[in-house]
């Protein structure tokens, strides 16, 4: 018994892995600080996004590309890791930073239209002083999204 549940363990997470190594990333930066997101710009990799997953590198996350700018909103189910997400409009401005805590399905919306929202561990904005208002840049390297 405990060799199968070891085995869909290990069967998960190599699935998840290779979920992760499969992605674009691109760089971005953000009032000095330097970040490497995976691109979520197609339906299936914005439904997906960052669930199943146990850990995060350092300074490392996910961007959120949409066709048009909308009100956002976003869960945690199914995802392990305590996030902080960054909606962020067409201009490339953060509307506003939610703190979301794991495997919840409490919803955490926009303040306006965004066009991307930025996910990252939880805090990560706070530790390095990022609020509304600042800036993203790197944005016009991400690929464009597909429904």
């Amino acid at each position: 018994m405990r060799t199968s549940a070891a085995a869909a363990t290990l069967f998960v997470l190599g699935a998840t892995l290779a979920t992760a190594a499969d992605l674009p990333t691109v760089e971005l930066h953000i009032k000095g600080q330097h970040v490497v997101a995976e691109i979520a710009a197609t339906a299936a990799t914005r439904t997906t996004g960052l669930m199943n997953r146990f850990s995060l590198q350092p300074d490392h996350g996910m961007l959120f590309v949409f066709a048009q700018p909308q009100p956002l909103a976003f869960w945690m189910k199914n995802t392990y890791v305590p996030l902080s997400i960054a909606f962020i409009g067409a201009d490339g401005r953060i509307l506003n930073i939610e703190d979301m805590a794991p495997l919840t399905e409490n919803t955490h919306p926009s303040r306006g239209s965004a066009l991307y929202a930025l996910e990252m561990k939880k805090g990560w904005f706070a530790q390095h002083a990022i609020g509304e208002g600042e800036s993203v840049q790197g944005l016009d390297r991400a690929p464009k999204a597909s429904e």
